[in-house]
């Protein structure tokens, strides 16, 4: 049954500026192994956008927004055919149990100019 949805589009410029402004910004945003695929994909700004993009879908899709957690519990990742997928961990994975989420779908795609996210939670 789906808990719910959550969708999120975001501008690359914005993001590649931000990436220029402060290079730590991908160390306050994703974990380790999302770095590690970020780093696989040349930390392209299309690619940054998508999975910060994926994990504000999938918070709007928890309806509990970026608070109560770290961003780092939050995991987009790509399986062997580059689909990706959401790892939690933490205290996210703690509200996931609570509220009966089971799993967290995520697509995510982009243009020239946007990328963007949808998120469904199952319980």
């Amino acid at each position: 049954m789906i808990y719910g949805i959550g969708n999120d589009i975001i501008e690359i410029d914005r993001i590649s500026k931000a990436m220029e402004r402060n290079p730590r910004i991908i160390d306050k945003l994703f974990s380790g192994r999302e770095k590690d695929m970020l780093e696989s994909k040349g930390f392209k700004p299309e690619s940054v956008a998508g999975n910060f993009s994926a994990k504000e879908a999938v918070v709007k899709s928890l309806g509990t927004g970026l608070r109560g957690f770290k961003l780092q519990d939050l995991e987009i990742l790509r399986d062997e055919v580059n689909k990706p997928y959401v790892v939690t961990s933490g205290r996210l994975r703690d509200i996931c149990r609570e509220c009966g989420i089971s799993q967290i779908m995520v697509t995510i795609s982009h243009s020239k100019h946007y990328a963007s996210a949808t998120a469904i939670a199952l319980t």
